[in-house]
């Protein structure tokens, strides 16, 4: 199966533009994209933003926020998949936040990873959230990362 390729076509099929906001999967959900046939008119941007400053200043995460929750938070995801679509003129995103390395960060065990997963429509947010964690190296991990994040848009878009 062919995941990529199937969400172009999924999102085409709805008249959906897509932007990401990738922190551990360092842009390889808008990369796997771009590999599909056709991804050019659903994929508006994709913003990679793994410091704490980046998501910030291009997604407006709340400093608050970070402090409060940590980097790797439901919180911090909702914020990043909310900022992608304020920041870009996308009606889907999907958000990515967690810690792909061998070692626990602030706690939180390595392969855990946060997804958001917005849509917008006629004004109105809906926001589907996961937690997962995988198992792997961290190649593994961002890439099981993406492909997940894909699926995501294929699971809960309305």
């Amino acid at each position: 199966m062919d995941v990529p390729q199937l969400v172009v076509e999924f999102l085409q099929e709805r008249n959906s533009v897509l932007s990401t906001a990738e922190s551990c999967t360092g842009g390889r959900i808008a990369a796997l994209l771009t590999e599909a046939s056709g991804c050019g008119s659903c994929l508006d941007c994709g913003y990679v933003v793994y410091s704490p400053s980046a998501k910030a200043r291009e997604l407006e995460v709340s400093q608050l926020t970070m402090d409060t929750f940590g980097l790797t938070s439901e919180e911090v995801v909702v914020e990043m998949a909310k900022g992608a679509l304020m920041n870009s003129v996308a009606n889907v995103a999907v958000a990515t936040t967690g810690v792909t390395g061998d070692d626990a960060m602030d706690g939180v065990p390595p392969g855990t990873v946060w997804f958001a997963w917005a849509f917008q429509d006629n004004g109105n947010t809906q926001i589907v959230t996961r937690k997962e964690r995988f198992f792997g190296s961290r190649k593994e991990v961002q890439l099981n990362s993406a492909l997940y994040a894909l699926k995501g848009i294929l699971r809960w878009h309305p």
